[in-house]
């Protein structure tokens, strides 16, 4: 059992200090007065803010850099075993922490702790919830799998009993949590390295569902199939959301698109209109995101007038359907979607807008995820005008399953297509630069490091 004390003031070190996550945990324990040390494989402005803050940072993880004296070493699911400053605190009888059950303790010591789980859309609901909680002062913690503008950056340090957070399902993390409000978004076929299959991911859902205490409540989508399995028996609170006010507690009516990056609806609750909602975002998709979050602040006792301004103002987060400027006339967007659901969601937001050819520029991310996936990211992507493939993002795998993203390109080829393959980014840059004409829409698409793409184009 990990025994966290907040008044000790003890040593944390941190292996994979500058990572996204590691670097929002880090910075909560430098707030609470620890010593905090940690490693990286390169320098980054997060390592460079990390040491500004008073962390110690090296780059290169060796056994030297754990401290005798370290009270707690946390590292991420990537960390190997044979990592040399796990083996060195290992021998030196220092406790050892994955990042997930280390933010699981931290969330202990919050009276109201948020997590936002779900297949999809983590990052935008946390940002939308978080907005809304700093429009009504009640300085939260957040911690966010990306740049929110609002708090520039991914992590906000608080001093009320709110923590808001992301909680994700891969390898069973959000199962180390304790969360009071937890919000489902969805569930469906991913991580695919991890999970046996829909029911494997299924089951680690209810799981998470169990952790909510009677005084609590799981905010969850309707649509997920076969509700009741996930919900049955819980002992909090259910609150349910979704486009059917049948089947919903929170839904939404008359969804109107103003341009290409607001809307606006009519709120039901429990059947009863509750006015309009005006949104800073756009799609059915972050439609339903924003019900969750109105579910949850709402639960909260949030004033209405807070949660209407808050949404109103939600200015997204980086990579998460981010307008990143334009090349001659042809408007350049990025977004984050690496899972067909995601891409089917960005596309047909995008078929809401005014534009005369859409171009979508695919980087696979993982490849086990490719392989299991292959017919249902070729269904999603053939729905755009034309489509240029990267090669496949290998993120903390080997290629031992011989995909690529030629085989993706047959795929689209079947399906009518217009489809093209090159293996650098450079090729595709050059490509792009003779393709795109004036009113055309260009989205760079994945979760590895496509965005590169439209930045060079950009001249950024």
């Amino acid at each position: 059992m990990l025994n966290l004390d907040f008044n000790s003031k003890g040593k944390i070190h941190f292996t994979g200090i500058g990572g996204i996550s590691m670097s929002g945990l880090a910075e909560i324990m430098l707030e609470k007065g620890f010593t905090v040390t940690g490693s990286d494989s390169t320098k980054s402005d997060i390592t460079n803010h990390l040491e500004e803050l008073g962390a110690r940072v090296n780059i290169g993880q060796r056994s030297e850099n754990v401290d005798d004296d370290v009270d707690i070493l946390v590292y991420t699911a990537a960390v190997k075993s044979d990592n040399p400053e796990l083996v060195a605190a290992r021998e030196k009888g220092i406790p050892l922490a994955t990042r997930s059950q280390f933010l699981g303790e931290i969330m202990k010591r919050f009276d109201v702790a948020i997590g936002v789980a779900g297949t999809h859309g983590k990052t935008t609901t946390t940002s939308m919830l978080s907005q809304i909680m700093l429009t009504a002062e009640t300085d939260p913690t957040i911690l966010v799998g990306g740049i929110m503008p609002a708090i520039k950056g991914n992590t906000r340090i608080g001093h009320s009993d709110i923590m808001i957070t992301e909680a994700c399902e891969y390898t069973n993390s959000f199962l180390d949590f304790s969360p009071s409000i937890g919000i489902i978004l969805n569930i469906a076929e991913d991580h695919l390295d991890f999970f046996k299959d829909i029911n494997d991911i299924r089951n680690s859902f209810r799981k998470y569902a169990e952790l909510i205490p009677a005084h609590g409540a799981l905010v969850i989508n309707s649509e997920i199939d076969n509700l009741h399995e996930i919900t049955d028996g819980l002992k909090c609170k259910v609150i349910t959301f979704g486009l059917d006010p049948e089947k919903s507690y929170y839904s939404a009516a008359n969804i109107e698109y103003h341009n290409d990056v607001t809307l606006g609806y009519d709120l039901i609750v429990a059947g009863e209109n509750k006015g309009r909602i005006d949104l800073n975002g756009s799609g059915r998709h972050n439609v339903l995101n924003s019900l969750a979050a109105i579910a949850a602040a709402n639960f909260m006792r949030i004033h209405k007038g807070y949660i209407l301004e808050g949404l109103k103002n939600y200015c997204g987060t980086e990579r998460r359907f981010q307008y990143k400027g334009m090349i001659g006339e042809a408007r350049v967007i990025d977004d984050y979607a690496h899972h067909p659901d995601e891409i089917n969601a960005t596309i047909s937001t995008i078929r809401n807008f005014d534009f005369n050819k859409m171009w979508v520029v695919f980087q696979p991310h993982t490849y086990t995820r490719t392989a299991a996936l292959l017919e249902e990211f070729a269904d999603s992507l053939s729905k755009a005008d034309a489509v240029v493939l990267a090669e496949i993002y290998a993120a903390r795998e080997k290629n031992t399953l011989g995909i690529s993203s030629k085989d993706l390109m047959e795929e689209l080829k079947k399906r009518g297509t217009e489809v093209y393959y090159f293996p650098t980014f450079d090729e595709i840059e050059k490509f792009l630069l003779e393709k795109l004409q004036p009113q055309d829409l260009l989205i760079t698409m994945g979760a590895g490091d496509v965005v590169n793409i439209g930045n060079h184009l950009l001249g950024k």
